[in-house]
């Protein structure tokens, strides 16, 4: 019999945001067309007051989504993933006359280091549809926050994250300093590591932001190769 390894329990700390990833099943699209990414967006925005999550960047592409958000409460983001599991895909399935899932599984989601990482986590996710060579510029990409990260447009998703304001006085300067880092590329190893990070459950951040994260939750990256390490049980893990 096949032998897997269990599941690691889900991120929470409190005030700390988390990237998450969706992905259709079999890389199948999950947005065939512009009515379908309007009613998820619906479904998201309602999800997010119901549960209490605040949305910082994301973006929707053909077959996969990327939120960045921060929980207010451990069953935050459990909850909104379930509403939109309920809700979106019994509409997509009625409406493209399927049936079945939608989803490739369960969620992937990495706690992110907010002092270093979140604003390259941002940068990385409205990126997407440039990497993805559907457009040239982010700004040219509808179905993403840079619009209003960057240019102030009005989105009733988005809730800025404290970093963020920290980047400027006033919306303008925010929106000047936050376009002034698409200037300069995200390296492969920072992609690599937020691609690592969130599919394998991991503390996105540096060697102290794990540490911190062990001592307050569970453990926030791989075992080293060789002799396990030995781990004390906590009574507050988080369980989410």
């Amino acid at each position: 019999m096949l032998w897997r390894m269990p599941r690691l329990p889900r991120f929470f700390v409190p005030e700390l945001p988390l990237h998450i990833v969706q992905r259709g099943n079999d890389r199948q699209p999950i947005f065939v067309s512009r009515a379908d990414a309007i009613f998820f967006r619906a479904c998201l925005a309602r999800g997010l007051r119901e549960h209490g999550v605040a949305l910082h960047a994301y973006v929707f592409m053909t077959n996969h989504v990327h939120l960045l958000a921060t929980p207010k409460m451990a069953a935050s983001v459990p909850k909104l993933m379930q509403s939109l599991g309920r809700i979106y895909v019994q509409y997509f399935n009625a409406t493209h006359t399927r049936t079945g899932t939608l989803w490739e599984g369960r969620y992937k989601a990495a706690i992110v280091d907010d002092e270093r990482y979140l604003l390259t986590c941002m940068r990385y996710i409205e990126l997407n549809p440039v990497r993805a060579q559907m457009v040239v510029n982010p700004a040219r990409f509808r179905w993403s926050s840079f619009a209003a990260n960057a240019l102030g447009v009005t989105d009733g998703l988005v809730e800025p994250h404290a970093i963020y304001l920290d980047l400027g006085p006033t919306p303008e300067t925010r929106q000047a300093a936050y376009r002034d880092l698409f200037d300069s590329l995200i390296s492969e190893g920072e992609m690599l590591s937020i691609r690592d990070a969130t599919q394998h459950a991991w503390a996105l951040g540096g060697p102290a932001f794990r540490s911190r994260i062990e001592e307050q939750s569970r453990r926030a990256d791989r075992l080293p190769m060789g002799r396990p390490r030995k781990h004390r049980r906590r009574s507050d893990e988080s369980r989410v």
